[in-house]
Order: structure tokens, then C-alpha cells, then sequence
């Protein structure tokens, strides 16, 4: 929701401030970020907070406006500042869902900075990016695979599909009735990976033999499908050039989930429910 977003670029703004530094040398960029470029009853608005309010919402940098650009997004943000206040004053942020959801937003912000803090000069080395891209390799599939399915709300109506087909009945025209977009298609799902698909649907898949249609009806979260399978392909994985980027950012989540985890073990947690 955008005034969600809007809201939460203001507690950033508030967090960014409240947590710099006391008493160290001043820092150019840090004295002009405090600089007011509004007052409202007194209460100033921040060239630091306009500058994430701005990045935030428009997705560029203040400098990257002109004149009447910079006009309407201080007044939305002074309008945000003036509604915020208003709200605080009827005892809104007091209401517990509303408080709930303002604590929880403080934490993703928090939890963000740390994750940010945390992994500077941690850029993952050749070494562990090949790790990691050898380790996901081991982990696919090595085919690929192409069926049809014929989705239907009862394990009854999936068994009498399967009767009708014994009879001779085609499967794609009993995909017709089925309740997945796929029936346009004859049920025809294309290529997919295992892993693209719900367990109890990908293990089908991959017991069957090519042609072959499941003698029992596979239920999943979704209903109860009737499995073709039409095709299988052998494929290879993604050259490490290619996912460098995406392996990257893997290395670093997994390197900041043992950081959490670390922090979770040594804390001392008692839950109530």
C-alpha cells in the first residue's frame, strides 16, 4: 500500500537520526543532511530525510529534479508529516494492530542497517561463489519435463476422469473442464524444472514414464490432479559466468542467516506460546 511505503520511508528518515553519532568530527555531508527544508509547528523536516523520502518514492536523487519536481515532493512529504501528526495526536500509533505494525516496520529497517553493516567487506571470493554454484548444480534436476494435467476439486471427479480415459476418451478434451488456465491448452503445461512444482506433483511427474498416465489421482494444496507425461529432456546447468551475479547474492544471504543464527543461539529466548 503506498502510504505504507510513504510512512515507512518517514521511519527511516527517524531512525537514520536518532542513531548518528555523538561527539565525533563533522562530516560535511552529515551537517548538510540536518539542514531543515521545512518546519512544520516548529518541527523540522531534514535535507536528509526529504533526500530518502525522495529516493524512496520516485527512485531518483533530489539533485535529479527540478524546481517544481522538488515543490510537490516536499509538500507530500510535509502533508505525510502534518496527517502524522494528527494521527499521533487522535492516539492512533497507541491502538495495538497499528503499534504492531510500526514496531515491526522499525525492526525490518533495523534489520536491514545490520545486514547492510554486517556484510561490508564480506564480498564473497571466487572461491566460495564456485562453492556455492557446484553445490546448487548437485541439487537440480537434470531433466526437464513436459505434461499435462487435468485439475479437478474431488479425488471422485479425478477418479472417473481416469476411468474415461481408460475408455478411450482423449485427455485433451477432458482437460476442458479442468479448473487450471492450462485447459485452453489441452492441460499442456510445457517444459518445466521439478522444482517449479508442488512435491507431490513433481514426484508424480518424475515416477512416470514418457506417455504414461498416473494410475491414481495426485492431491495436492490445489485439488487433485490426473498427470500425463509427454516428454522428458536432459538439460545443463547455467554456465557459472552466467549466474555469477545470482550466486553472489546467495553467498551473502547465507553468509548473514549464520550471522543471525549465531546471534539467536546466544540470546536468551523463552517462548510463551
Amino acid at each position: 500500500m503506498k502510504h505504507s511505503r510513504l510512512f515507512t520511508v518517514i521511519a527511516l528518515a527517524a531512525l537514520v537520526a536518532a542513531c548518528q553519532p555523538k561527539g565525533e568530527a563533522k562530516d560535511p555531508a552529515a551537517e548538510a543532511a540536518k539542514k531543515p527544508v521545512a518546519t512544520i509547528n516548529g518541527k523540522a523536516i531534514t535535507q536528509g530525510e526529504f533526500d530518502t523520502f525522495v529516493k524512496q518514492v520516485a527512485g531518483r536523487a533530489v539533485a535529479d529534479l527540478d524546481a517544481e519536481q522538488k515543490k510537490r515532493a516536499l509538500d507530500s512529504l510535509i502533508g505525510l508529516h502534518v496527517l502524522g501528526a494528527q494521527a499521533e495526536k487522535d492516539g492512533l500509533d497507541k491502538k495495538a494492530d497499528l503499534a504492531a505494525e510500526i514496531a515491526l516496520t522499525r525492526l525490518n529497517i533495523l534489520q536491514q542497517a545490520i545486514a547492510t553493516k554486517y556484510l561490508e567487506g564480506k564480498t564473497p571470493t571466487e572461491q566460495e561463489l564456485k562453492a556455492e554454484y557446484d553445490a546448487q548444480v548437485a541439487q537440480m534436476s537434470r531433466n526437464e519435463y513436459k505434461a499435462r494435467h487435468i485439475l479437478v476439486p474431488t479425488e471422485i471427479a479425478a477418479t472417473q476422469i481416469l476411468e474415461r480415459l481408460k475408455k478411450g476418451e482423449r485427455f485433451e478434451a477432458l482437460a476442458k473442464d479442468s479448473l487450471d488456465s492450462s485447459r485452453d491448452n489441452g492441460g499442456d503445461l510445457g517444459w518445466f524444472s521439478p522444482a517449479s512444482m508442488v512435491k507431490p506433483f513433481a514426484d508424480a511427474v518424475m515416477a512416470l514414464k514418457k506417455g504414461e498416465t498416473i494410475a491414481k489421482p495426485v492431491q495436492t494444496q490445489f485439488g487433485w490432479h490426473v498427470i500425463r507425461l509427454d516428454d522428458v529432456r536432459e538439460v545443463q546447468p547455467p554456465p557459472f559466468e552466467q549466474v555469477k551475479q545470482q550466486l553472489n547474492q546467495a553467498v551473502l544471504a547465507k553468509k548473514f542467516r549464520a550471522y543471525s543464527d549465531e546471534l539467536t543461539k546466544a540470546a536468551k529466548i523463552e517462548k510463551k506460546i
